[in-house]
């Protein structure tokens, strides 16, 4: 049909008033799994040390009667530490834009203030969960916390070529990278035995990527992937696993969208702690011109109460 002439379109008509929704809508990553399930504890020095103990292994045990008693060498618990890392963030807005009228914003500075706020809680998930060395303060050089992936040492599975890094003489050193392998359920059998004979007997959690978690749901310890149907109803398909029951205890599997990539954390959230020597801080900054400053601080760093309570399954693809 032919639009009749003179007929005033939206797309020629001057001053057509926008239609923009009073909303933002935010897709973000689930913020910090890891942090969220663990522990806090104060810090006070740039340098937090703690100390870690195990009993010796079960020996025979068995003595004469009236026999005289001898002392056993009596064992020390290891001096171990872990550096802070200062994580920052900072913004600025000119006076201009905090007196506009801004959709979805009624506090220009504040939207600002709190995206950059979760921006940088995610940075210091990310730094926990990493294979990151220790690094000391140094002219020029950032200090740095060691990773979970970097603490591990007793109860882990890597591919070949891999290697643990670990705490020695003040430094956490990275793990090195092996050759990468399926996630299997074998390889989870394994370390999960491993940290039964080492002492770990409380591991909850499984940290792991979308893939891993797919990969989860796909083993064959899971029976049952329908539910009952009753009449005429349709059956559910069950196609994910959440919680893997093991010989050792059930472990609830835990998505992360950062960082890991090539590995599995199995974690006991009671050896962990997020050590905090500056709590997270939002700091105006000095005007320097028609505008306003600030900076957002904190100063974290990771506890391992003991390594040998949690394991890693490495390299994977």
């Amino acid at each position: 049909m032919t639009v009749p002439s003179n007929t005033q379109m939206s797309y020629a008509t001057v001053g057509l008033r926008e239609d923009l929704e009073n909303n933002i809508y935010k897709v973000s990553a689930n913020l910090t799994p890891f942090t969220n399930m663990i522990g806090n504890a104060s810090v006070s020095q740039p340098y937090h040390e703690w100390e870690t103990y195990s009993t010796r292994a079960a020996a025979a045990n068995a003595n004469e009667q009236g026999d005289d008693t001898s002392a056993s060498a009596s064992q020390q618990p290891t001096r171990v530490g872990n550096r802070t890392q200062i994580f920052k963030d900072a913004g600025t807005i000119s006076e201009t834009t905090k007196a506009s009228t801004v959709a979805g914003q009624s506090d220009t500075e504040a939207w600002q203030k709190l995206q950059k706020s979760e921006a940088l809680v995610k940075d210091i998930e990310y730094a926990f969960l990493t294979n990151q060395a220790s690094v000391t303060a140094a002219d020029g050089v950032a200090p740095k916390l060691g990773g979970f992936q970097a603490w591990i040492t007793s109860n882990v599975s890597r591919g070949s070529g891999g290697s643990s890094g670990g705490f020695s003489g003040g430094t956490v050193s990275a793990a090195t990278n092996g050759t990468q392998r399926p996630l299997t359920e074998a390889l989870l059998k394994t370390v999960l035995a491993s940290s039964f004979t080492n002492g770990a007997s409380n591991i909850k959690y499984a940290l792991c990527s979308a893939t891993h978690k797919q990969t989860f749901s796909q083993f064959t310890g899971i029976a049952d992937i329908r539910t009952e149907v009753k009449g005429t109803n349709q059956a559910t398909i069950y196609a994910g696993a959440d919680v893997y029951v093991s010989d050792f205890g059930a472990i609830t599997i835990v998505p992360v969208q950062y960082p890991l990539t090539r590995d599995v954390l199995l974690v006991d959230p009671s050896m962990w702690a997020v050590g905090t020597l500056r709590p997270m801080k939002i700091e105006p900054l000095a005007k320097t011109g028609d505008g306003s400053k600030f900076q957002i601080v904190a100063e974290k760093t990771l506890i391992s109460r003991n390594q040998k309570a949690s394991a890693i399954i490495a390299d994977l693809s």
